[in-house]
């Protein structure tokens, strides 16, 4: 039976597609964006996540990890030595305070429905249904294809929200079954794109191009005040946008999230300079590529 691997289902979203949604997240990313909102989602194996708050300083985990990547003391408390860390998770099962979290757990199709048509109502009543986001889905193309057939079959619609780094046969096999294609754009110049990503966009634009065609597709990109905008940027991905007949393009806030959660799964942020987009910037911005009447939303 088909197993995917999956680090979050949000229920009651309403910022990844029409209506109110049900996002699942898929665990795995080829992408490394510096400020990546979600640095839990990049491995794709299940990871450490621990939270400090929560910890008593009961000792349990010390004593099962067989590694010693675990120690405590009265001055500094629980320190996790994550050079010697090697996601075993013995750890997690040996905290009875929730403090040391397992990120990602395999689920069959099944499972996830369960999950999915507990809130049917909810997308009948406001025009929603489900979104598989990352992450990038892509990565788990066969299980994704799954989810998202078993959804129609229940007449549920369904989106993809994807960076469209990707074979192209794998892409095609999900897009087939998606109602909906949220496709992000990071930056156009692809020596920027490599820069702040670690991948080209060559096959991200070239999977645009062909696989969009016919589908309901909106795109997206995150607004990084110093990288990606430039009234130039702004107004070629607009452009973008139109050219493949886009029906609106989304400006979405860059936030510190990912701060926080890099320090939780040991991981140092590699974006910490960043800060968000003031208001009139993204006023301003919304503005420059609202031309000709296309549709130009922030947030969502």
């Amino acid at each position: 039976m088909t197993k995917g691997l999956i680090f979050n289902i949000q229920r009651f979203s309403i910022h990844d597609g029409p209506g109110i949604r049900t996002t699942v997240f898929m665990k795995g990313c080829p992408l490394r964006c510096l400020w990546c909102s979600n640095p839990e989602s990049q491995d794709p194996f299940p990871n450490l996540m621990v939270r400090d708050l929560q910890c008593t300083g009961c000792g349990a985990c010390v004593k099962v990890c067989p590694r010693g990547a675990v120690s405590i003391s009265e001055e500094s408390g629980r320190r996790i030595d994550w050079s010697r860390c090697n996601h075993c998770l013995a750890c997690v099962e040996a905290c009875i305070y929730g403090s040391l979290n397992i990120c990602g757990r395999q689920m069959t199709v099944g499972e996830v429905m369960k999950e999915v048509l507990a809130d049917a109502d909810f997308y009948r009543n406001s025009g929603g249904g489900v979104t598989v986001s990352g992450g990038e889905a892509l990565l788990q193309a066969d299980f994704v294809a799954a989810l998202l057939r078993a959804c129609r079959e229940q007449g549920i619609h369904t989106a993809l929200d994807t960076t469209g780094f990707s074979p192209r046969e794998k892409a095609e096999e999900v897009i087939a079954c998606t109602d909906l294609v949220l496709f992000d754009i990071k930056h156009l110049d692809p020596l920027k794109h490599r820069e702040a990503t670690g991948v080209g966009n060559h096959r991200i634009l070239n999977n645009l191009f062909t696989l969009a065609k016919g589908k309901r597709l909106w795109l997206r990109m995150p607004v990084i005040p110093g990288y990606n905008d430039t009234d130039e940027n702004i107004r070629a991905v607009a452009d973008l946008a139109k050219s493949v007949r886009a029906e609106r393009l989304s400006l979405l806030p860059y936030h510190e999230g990912g701060k926080s959660k890099s320090a939780q799964i040991g991981k140092t942020y590699a974006f910490p300079g960043g800060t968000p987009p003031s208001d009139d910037l993204l006023s301003r911005l919304q503005k420059l590529a609202q031309r000709d009447g296309f549709t130009v939303s922030v947030g969502s």
